[in-house]
């Protein structure tokens, strides 16, 4: 089997990471930083604002189409979106160990560009798994997890339960292991019909979850249209604006 599974892990790879049909022109974004040697770019919306929101997007997300509705729906936070290593305009390989490494940069320059409020996160699908791992090791006050996983490593379980994924995949993104580390009140949007992230992973999460983490149930949504969902943006907006 290890053979097969060598043969196979670079395809896992490009799964996991889609990264290029979201590459850019550095053109035009507004945020830039420096992570290691390896230049990352982004967009930076609305600036100026008292509080700042950092964006964490699926492992295909091409997160600057988000900056119109980010602007209209959050218009007292400075809102942050970072490409992943490798996504966007952003140079390098993505990998578990890097992306994590660079959200907690990006979080350490947005508290210090906000030092009167403390940094509020959402993350989506594989970004709620870099969002846990950077809630535990800084002080994020509000969490929203979007379709969150307890592990990446037990997501492809469920897709492909005949593949050995222990092999295949270096990057498990653990996020249940972690989850009674955190600190910060938490809000879990769930799609119904999520054929990807299937029910028992956000649940075995929520499990894991400390105190009593507020849930949104988008019923007749799936992984991917969730956000088409009329409660979608209004539930988040009153979690970061209670």
């Amino acid at each position: 089997m290890r053979p097969v599974a060598a043969a196979l892990a670079p395809l896992t790879r490009r799964l996991v990471y889609p990264a290029r049909a979201t590459r850019v022109s550095p053109a035009g974004t507004t945020l830039h930083l420096t992570v290691t040697g390896t230049p990352l770019r982004g967009w930076e919306v609305n600036p100026g604002r008292r509080r700042g929101l950092v964006y964490f997007g699926g492992n295909g997300e091409s997160v600057q189409h988000l900056r119109p509705e980010l602007e209209r729906r959050f218009p007292d936070h400075t809102c942050y979106l970072l490409a992943y290593r490798g996504y966007g305009a952003s140079a390098g390989r993505p990998s578990e160990r890097a992306l994590v490494g660079d959200a907690l940069a990006l979080v350490d320059h947005v508290a210090t560009r906000h030092p009167d409020a403390p940094v509020d996160v959402i993350g989506r699908s594989l970004g709620s798994g870099v969002a846990v791992q950077v809630a535990v090791r800084r002080p994020v006050e509000r969490l929203v997890l979007v379709t969150p996983f307890d592990s990446l490593y037990a997501v492809a379980r469920d897709l492909v339960p005949r593949l050995p994924m222990r092999r295949l995949l270096h990057d498990h993104f653990d996020s249940a292991a972690v989850a009674d580390r955190l600190g910060a009140e938490v809000l879990v949007l769930r799609a119904g019909r999520d054929t990807l992230v299937r029910p028992d992973r956000t649940t075995s999460l929520l499990a894991a979850l400390p105190g009593r983490p507020r849930v949104v149930e988008l019923p007749d949504a799936d992984h991917s249209d969730l956000v088409e969902d009329p409660t979608y943006w209004r539930s988040i907006a009153e979690f970061l604006h209670p």
